[in-house]
This record gives C-alpha cells, sequence and structure tokens, in this order.
C-alpha cells in the first residue's frame, strides 16, 4: 500500500444491514514500524510485497540502535532502530538468532522467535500472605526486562517468554 509493506495485525469483518460488508483492519508498516487503521471493500486489492526472509544474529544494542550481523559472516553488519524492531527488542540478547525481513534487497526489520528462553537475573523476596493479586512478582530478565512470574520463580531459573505478548509461559528444564 503506497509503495510501502504492510502487516494486518488485527481484521474484522463488517457487515452493516442493507449496505455491503467491509475489513476493519489495523495494519503495522515493517519498514517504520507504525501502526495505522483502514477500512477495505471487497472491491479494494492490495498488491503483495515482494519480501524476502534470512537469518541473522544479534550482536549488541547502543544508545536506541540494535546492530546484527549475517550468520556466517560476523563482518557483515547492519543496524535497526528500536522502533522499527518494537517490543521484542527488549527480549533479545547476545548471539540470538533472528529473521530478517528483505524489501527491495533493503533489510527493514527482524522478527524474534515465538518464544525464547532467558535467564532471571534478579528477583524481590514473594510473600506468601500477599494474595490480593494473583500469585505473581515482577523479576528482572538478563537482557534487564521486567516480567510478571509466578512466586516460585527464583534467581538463575531460565523462563519461557512469549515475545509477542511480553509475558510468562513456564520455567524451561535445563
Amino acid at each position: 500500500m503506497n509503495d510501502q509493506p504492510y502487516e494486518i495485525i488485527e481484521a474484522e469483518s463488517t457487515f452493516k444491514g442493507r449496505g455491503h460488508s467491509y475489513l476493519q483492519m489495523k495494519l503495522k508498516n515493517l519498514v517504520s514500524g507504525a501502526a495505522i487503521s483502514k477500512s477495505a471493500q471487497p472491491r479494494d486489492s492490495f498488491e503483495e510485497a515482494d519480501i524476502e526472509k534470512n537469518e541473522a544474529k544479534f550482536v549488541f544494542q547502543n544508545k536506541g540502535k540494535y546492530v546484527f550481523s549475517e550468520v556466517d559472516n560476523p563482518g557483515k553488519r547492519f543496524e535497526l532502530t528500536e522502533e522499527q524492531i518494537g517490543v521484542q527488542a527488549k527480549f533479545l540478547k547476545t548471539n540470538e538468532v533472528v529473521t530478517t525481513i528483505l524489501f527491495n534487497g533493503k533489510i527493514i526489520n527482524v522478527t524474534l522467535p515465538i518464544k525464547v528462553k532467558l535467564k532471571v537475573t534478579e528477583v524481590p523476596p514473594g510473600l506468601k500472605g500477599d494474595r490480593a493479586q494473583s500469585g505473581n512478582k515482577v523479576v528482572t530478565l538478563e537482557t534487564g526486562t521486567k516480567i510478571s512470574a509466578p512466586l516460585f520463580i527464583n534467581e538463575g531459573d531460565i523462563l519461557e517468554i512469549n515475545t509477542e505478548s511480553g509475558e510468562y509461559v513456564r520455567r524451561a528444564n535445563e
């Protein structure tokens, strides 16, 4: 759309009485990371973006810039901004292999695996009597990200995290 690749995040079909149906969509621009809302009617058509996918390795992060390299050639590096990567950026750890998205031969974004394993580095003491909320506490992961996890999680545990929702999935046995 407008010579830019978009990904449909949400879509809802709506039908109004005698009129025609239309599709209400929430779209994410794969180049800038911006989200927009758009309505499409059945007669509307969109061109499929010519997108390629490859693998890359995360090297380091500095001042909002994320540096990646090719898996086989560490000397070939590229960088993306935090806005381009989105909320998944907080789950990137050094040497993590990600999937790159190429549009017109240029790397525009990366996607992480849906689930990643991260080590817990800091855990506040869990209070057994505090049951006003569900039995959760906020723990800090090796990437510096804080997430809500069950009370039985200890420092040094490896957790499986859903990168799309940013939520605790389970404790990994490693």
